[in-house]
């Protein structure tokens, strides 16, 4: 029986009341994952009380992201730093392409390396704990790491693939190819559905992932919210 869509609406929420309950702070108004796995929050409803629960699990300078249909406005206590749009794709095949050999899985032991390709490509939130949420891998090249990918937010039959990224040198190679439709196998012969996000401008990441099977399902706002002092 095929997941239940509705569930993609608030990823977030979705995730941490369910598959990845384990890793939540907060209670049933508001939860976010700990700073150093994720800066993703959600709340149960945009509400001043949700949105107050939200800001009683963050310290004075904290930042997340909250995932809505609309913006979400700010509070006395929770300012807005940003409304970035994004489009959520979600594999609408059965089977991906067929796939190489040539990566390999990282461990807590690759973080740092993972860290710098993080700060040097820019694919999207990653911190020191990330990997804990999924299954990563990555290519090297002369023993460095030179792509990587892997899996973020879980529930109900979904996995979001996440953290896709090249080194620019290494570009035009077909490893984020590779990668993802590593991922995809893996997920898909957990009996799960591959989804993923991009940003709105993201044409190139769009192309790509439409190549793989992926197919546009709608546009989400990523509210980045900042406890004030």
């Amino acid at each position: 029986m095929r997941a239940d869509p509705i569930q993609l609406e608030r990823p977030p929420w979705s995730a941490l009341t369910t598959t990845q309950a384990r890793f939540a702070l907060g209670n049933d108004l508001a939860r976010r994952y700990p700073p150093d796995v994720a800066p993703m929050a959600a709340i149960r409803d945009v509400t001043e009380e949700c949105l107050g629960a939200l800001s009683v699990l963050m310290q004075p300078g904290d930042l997340v992201g909250l995932f809505d249909a609309k913006p979400v406005a700010g509070t006395k206590d929770l300012g807005v730093i940003a409304h970035k749009t994004i489009e959520q794709m979600v594999y609408e095949g059965n089977t991906p392409m067929p796939v190489d050999d040539g990566h390999a899985t990282l461990t807590p032991a690759d973080v740092p390396e993972m860290m710098r390709l993080v700060e040097l490509t820019k694919p999207g939130p990653f911190s020191v704990r990330t990997i804990e949420l999924g299954s990563y891998i990555g290519i090297r090249s002369g023993g460095q790491l030179v792509a990587m990918a892997g899996e973020r937010m879980r529930f109900g039959g979904f996995t979001e693939i996440s953290a896709v990224c090249t080194r620019p040198d290494h570009r035009g190679r077909g490893h984020a190819s590779v990668l993802v439709r590593t991922l995809m196998r893996d997920i898909l012969d957990r009996g799960e559905t591959p989804f993923l996000h991009i940003f709105s401008d993201n044409t190139q990441a769009a192309s790509l992932y439409g190549q793989l099977g992926f197919a546009r399902r709608r546009s989400l706002t990523v509210t980045v919210l900042k406890r004030t002092d």
